[in-house]
Order: structure tokens, then C-alpha cells, then sequence
């Protein structure tokens, strides 16, 4: 069975019709090739044309994109080794460039971009020491190069938006992770040191300073002593005094008293005396 001439016409139609237009998605870019040559570029998402047969499309995602990067190791200003993790967003700006330094490939554009980057970060770490490198503002180290790196991503079509340092470390088949732990070993050890001096000093200060009011507080009491063994001295005197111009005799009979009491407290004691001695006058009478 023969198809009438009509309906090959309106197949052919249709088939010429599907080949002319191509649909850009939202967060991409296409460009159409004209026999391989650039024809029209950065094409927007919607429905576009193209002349089928002779003309092709390519579409390429524009949005952001996380370029990943294998971990770099550099050299600071006192020749010690980092190990740097980082990755790259970006995304493609001009789609011409980018056709024609990479024809197309994600991957070529990335292995590219690297060098340019790792470039870029080792003139920012070779020009800081180990520390401003390690424990420094990482933006900084970024901000200073972006507009380099952008320079040689430009050719490639990309702009880099950002750089990110995931991970700063110190390598660890290096000497710089034993160096590194002895300094601040030592560094804290010095630390350890002055405070050690510094509370060993307050110390003595405080035991100087306790051992004077020890002195003084112990002088004052003495003195004061001094003075109430003084006073009582005076008033025992004064009263005994008195007594003994009250009353005489009870006052020689109560000293006696006291001086036998005194030299009897042992009870074992002896005493040699001639009969008429006045120590014994009070034992002799009761007078």
C-alpha cells in the first residue's frame, strides 16, 4: 500500500519541525553551532530555534557549582610544610569560552581551574608563617587572591564566586607536628614556670608579712603584759601596805604563814634552826 505524497510531506515537516527547536531549562545556557562554529551563544531558558540538519545545540548547567580539589601541600615563610583541603564554587558565565577552551567537558574546565587556584593559594601561604597560616582569618588568605584566580578563570569562561578552606593541618609525615608540639610544650612549660615564681613570690611576701604582725602582735602582748604585771605588782603592794598598817601583828603572823607553807609544801621537807630563831616564833607560842 502506497501513502499518499501528502502524508510524507507532513511526516517530513514534522521531523525538520522536532530538529529546529530545543528547550534551555531554567539554570542553564545553550549555544548553537553552525557546522561546528560558534553561531549564537548564552542562550536563556525558553524555546528556541535552530536551523535543523546544520545547526546543533549544547546545553550547559550555569548555576553554581562546587568545584572539588585534592589537598594541596605548601610551603610557609619558614619553609614548614601545611596541608590544605579547599574547594572552589563557581559557575559558567560566558558559554562561547567556555565551548571553545574546554568543548564542553565539566571535567576538563575543573582539571584547569586547579592549577590556577593552587597557584593562587601557594603565593598567599609561602608569604605567611606557620602560624598566621594555621591560626589566621582564613577569609583573608582567600579575599587577597580571588580576583587572580578570576582572571584566569575568565578564559575559561567561569567565574569563581568563592574559595573555601575546608581543612588547614600540618602533615603528618612531617617533623612540623613534633616541632610544633615541643613549642607549645615549652611555651606552656615557661608559662608553668612564671606562675610557679609568681605564686612562690606572693607567698613568701605573705609569710614575711605574717611573721611581722606575729612579731608585732606578740611584742604589743608583752607589753601589755608587762604593763598589767606592773599594775598588779603596785596594787598587791599598796594593799599589803595597808594591811600591815591596819594590823601589824596579823600582817608578820599571815607572812609567816605563807613562808612556812612555802617551805613545808614538799612534805618531806627539813629545816635546821637554832630553838631561839625568829622563823619559828609562831610555833613556839600561840600568842
Amino acid at each position: 500500500m502506497r501513502f499518499p505524497a501528502w502524508m510524507a510531506a507532513v511526516v517530513a515537516a514534522l521531523l525538520l519541525l522536532m530538529g529546529s527547536v530545543f528547550v534551555v531549562s531554567e539554570g542553564h545556557t545553550a549555544i548553537v553551532l553552525n557546522l561546528g562554529r560558534v553561531a549564537r551563544t548564552n542562550l536563556g531558558p525558553g524555546l528556541h530555534f535552530k536551523w535543523p540538519l546544520i545547526e546543533s545545540r549544547r546545553i550547559f548547567d550555569s548555576r553554581l557549582q562546587v568545584l572539588p580539589a585534592e589537598p594541596e601541600r605548601y610551603l610557609t615563610s619558614e619553609r614548614k610544610d601545611v596541608l590544605v583541603d579547599f574547594f572552589a564554587l563557581g559557575k559558567i558565565e560566558d558559554a562561547r569560552a567556555f565551548y571553545r577552551a574546554t568543548g564542553g567537558l565539566e571535567s576538563a574546565a575543573v582539571d584547569r581551574l586547579a592549577p590556577i587556584i593552587k597557584d593562587a593559594l601557594r603565593n598567599e601561604i609561602n608569604a605567611r608563617t606557620l602560624q598566621q597560616a594555621v591560626s589566621g582569618d582564613r577569609t583573608e588568605i582567600v579575599k587577597s587572591q580571588l580576583d587572580a584566580i578570576n582572571k584566569g578563570a575568565a578564559t575559561l569562561g567561569v567565574r569563581i564566586l568563592d574559595l573555601r578552606i575546608k581543612q588547614l593541618d600540618l602533615p603528618t609525615d612531617s617533623r612540623v607536628i613534633d616541632d610544633v608540639y615541643n613549642r607549645m610544650r615549652a611555651q606552656r612549660q615557661q608559662v608553668a614556670s612564671r606562675l610557679r615564681a609568681e605564686g612562690e613570690e606572693q607567698a613568701n611576701e605573705i609569710r614575711a608579712a605574717a611573721d611581722r604582725d606575729q612579731q608585732v602582735i606578740i611584742a604589743e602582748a608583752e607589753r601589755d603584759a608587762q604593763k598589767l604585771r606592773g599594775e598588779g605588782d603596785a596594787e598587791a603592794a599598796r594593799i599589803y601596805a595597808e594591811a600591815a598598817n591596819r594590823d601589824p601583828a596579823f600582817f608578820a603572823f599571815q607572812r609567816s604563814l605563807d613562808a612556812y607553807r612555802k617551805a613545808f609544801s614538799g612534805g618531806d621537807s627539813v629545816i635546821v634552826l637554832e630553838r631561839n630563831d625568829p622563823f619559828l616564833q609562831y610555833l613556839r607560842n600561840d600568842r
